[in-house]
Order: C-alpha cells, then sequence, then structure tokens
C-alpha cells in the first residue's frame, strides 16, 4: 500500500512538470539578420566607417612625417652634418614620436569602439524592445537567437524573426532559416 501511494505521489508530481513545461511558448528570432537589414545599422556603419577614414588619414600623416624626419637624419648623420651626441638627441625625439604614433593608434582604436558602441547601443535596445513587444504580444515565455549558435533545434512555426522585422520597420519577406 505505501509503494502505491508512492508511486502515485511521484507519477502526480511528473504530470504536473510536465503540464507546467507544456504550458511555457518558446521561440526564437535571429537577431544578426534583423541587424543586416536596419537602415540605422547601415548609416552607423557608414558613419563608423568615414570616422575611421579620417582618423586613418592622421594617422598616415604623422607617420609620414615620422618617416621623413628619419630619412633627413639619417642623410644629415652620414653626411657629417651632426656630430655623434647630436644624431643622439635627435633619435630620441624620433622615438618619442614614435611612441606619439603608436599612442595615437591605440588612441584611434579606443575612440572607434567607443562609437561603434554609442552608435549601436540605441539600435540593439529597439531590437531587444521590439522583441519584448513581439514576445509578449504572441504569449512567449522564452526567445532564443540563433545567431548565436546556441539553438540546436526549433520549429520554424516559433520563429518571431519575421514579426520582430515587422515590428521594426524592416523588410519581414526575408525567411532566416538558420537554426
Amino acid at each position: 500500500m505505501k509503494n502505491i501511494f508512492q508511486y502515485g505521489l511521484i507519477i502526480t508530481i511528473f504530470m504536473s512538470l510536465a503540464l507546467t513545461t507544456s504550458a511555457q511558448k518558446f521561440g526564437y528570432t535571429n537577431s544578426q539578420a534583423i541587424l543586416l537589414e536596419m537602415p540605422d545599422v547601415k548609416r552607423a556603419d557608414a558613419k563608423l566607417e568615414a570616422l575611421q577614414k579620417q582618423l586613418q588619414k592622421k594617422g598616415q600623416q604623422m607617420l609620414e612625417e615620422y618617416q621623413k624626419k628619419g630619412a633627413d637624419l639619417d642623410r644629415r648623420y652620414k653626411a657629417g652634418e651632426l656630430s655623434q651626441i647630436q644624431a643622439e638627441a635627435e633619435m630620441t625625439k624620433l622615438r618619442e614620436e614614435e611612441q606619439r604614433i603608436m599612442k595615437y593608434e591605440q588612441d584611434m582604436m579606443a575612440q572607434l569602439a567607443t562609437k561603434r558602441e554609442e552608435l549601436i547601443k540605441p539600435i540593439l535596445d529597439n531590437v531587444q524592445k521590439a522583441i519584448d513587444d513581439v514576445a509578449a504580444e504572441q504569449g512567449y515565455q522564452y526567445v532564443f537567437d540563433t545567431s548565436t549558435g546556441v539553438l540546436l533545434y526549433a520549429k520554424p512555426e516559433d520563429d518571431i524573426t519575421g514579426k520582430v522585422k515587422t515590428k521594426l520597420g524592416v523588410s519581414a519577406s526575408t525567411p532566416t532559416g538558420q537554426k
């Protein structure tokens, strides 16, 4: 009798877990596919590219000036226009300029990363809000992102990418097909 009660309790627990799990609704989307089609992302990329070219141009000018000074120093030293002490002092100045160029490169990369974050964060926030809205409207408790490569299987009817694109005003006609 005691065993029957224990089996009944175990079956009841498993059935309640199964009912709870089956009541949850899961969806998925491909955030990369959405971002690739968003005009805001394309505009942000264009701004970043323009900034990068501008910064690289300045860096290239600094490098060319450094190379000219180095070649001039070498020419003057070989021509006997500079003493050993003068040449060493000029070399020290060149090394300092080289350090400034390297620092500029690091600063340039940091500035590009900061600008990218500044431009992309509002777009990502907007996509997240659209995903949240669609999930709430459609009754999904969980939404996975297939662009991360974590989702191993999902039914195509649970793909909310098209609905998110529609919510964002992006063409929803392109199927993602990623799992």
